[in-house]
């Protein structure tokens, strides 16, 4: 009886700590959408702080802009920003 209740015990640790490993490795997998004022979008994984002066906007993944808006997909992989079409590496 007492081998049972430390197995159950440890089941349960074991359960407990998959449970919280697996609740952050889900909210690390954000995404983010960053635009700039020349209507370019583009995706990231890490939310950057971006200077004001780059003039981007960073809005949640879910994030669409309206029919009327004027923007445009311009994937980049790393760090940085577009500006004149050029992606510019921070």
């Amino acid at each position: 009886m007492k081998n049972l209740n430390k197995l159950l015990t440890k089941g349960a640790l074991a359960a407990l700590l998959g449970a919280g490993a697996l609740a952050v490795a889900s909210t690390s997998a954000s995404a983010y959408i960053v635009c700039n004022g020349e209507g370019a979008c583009w995706h990231t994984h890490d939310q950057y702080t971006y200077p004001t002066g780059f003039g981007v906007v960073v809005h949640p993944d879910t994030w669409h802009w309206r029919h009327h808006d004027h923007y445009v997909w311009r994937e980049h992989e790393g760090r940085g920003y577009w500006h004149n079409g050029i992606w510019v590496t921070f």
